[in-house]
C-alpha cells in the first residue's frame, strides 16, 4: 500500500503524537480530518486500533485487526493487534489461529513468540508456552522480556518454572 500524501500524513502523526501524550481526544479530533478516501490505510487503521484498546473496546479493536491484516499483510503489527483483539475478548484459539501461521514469517520478532507462549498458555498447553516462550528469550531482550513474563497474568501458570526456562 502506498504512504499517506499531505495533508493526511500529518494528522496521523499528530494523531500518534497525541496518543503519546496521552490525549486519546485529540488524537480522534486528528484523524477526523484524515480524507475519506484514506480512512482505510493501514496507517490510519493502527492509530484508530491504539484508540480503541486504550478504550478497551477490544470488540472494535476485532475489526480493526481484521481490516489492517487485509490492508497490510506484510505488517507484523497487522497480526499482533488482530490477534491480541482476539484474546482480550476470550477468542484466544482464534488468536493463537491468526499469529501461528506467521511465526514463520516473521522469524526473528519476539512479541510474536512471547505472545504465542501466553496464548498456548491460556490454553492450557503449557509445555508448548514454555517452548514458545524460550524462543521470546533467545530472539528477543531476554532480561525484558523475562521481567514481563513473571508479571504477566496469561503467563501465571508458568511463573514457577520461569527459571528453568
Amino acid at each position: 500500500m502506498k504512504s499517506l500524501k499531505p495533508p493526511d500524513n500529518f494528522f496521523v502523526q499528530g494523531a500518534r503524537g497525541w496518543l503519546e501524550l496521552g490525549n486519546v481526544n485529540e488524537a480522534k479530533s486528528e484523524l477526523e480530518k484524515v480524507r475519506a478516501r484514506n480512512r482505510e490505510h493501514p496507517d490510519v487503521l493502527e492509530v484508530l486500533w491504539e484508540i480503541s484498546a486504550r478504550a478497551g473496546d477490544w470488540d472494535r479493536c476485532v475489526e480493526l485487526g481484521t481490516g489492517l491484516v487485509k490492508a497490510a499483510p506484510a505488517r507484523l503489527q497487522s497480526y499482533i493487534h488482530r490477534a491480541y483483539a482476539l484474546h482480550r475478548v476470550k477468542r484466544t484459539q482464534e488468536a493463537w489461529d491468526v499469529l501461528f501461521p506467521v511465526a514463520e514469517k516473521f522469524p526473528t520478532d519476539p512479541t510474536i513468540k512471547y505472545n504465542l507462549a501466553c496464548y498456548a498458555t491460556q490454553l492450557g498447553r503449557l509445555w508448548e508456552g514454555e517452548q514458545w516462550l524460550k524462543l521470546a528469550f533467545t530472539t528477543g531482550n531476554e532480561k525484558e522480556l523475562r521481567s514481563l513474563a513473571v508479571q504477566d497474568p496469561d503467563l501465571k501458570p508458568l511463573w514457577g518454572k520461569l527459571d528453568a526456562i
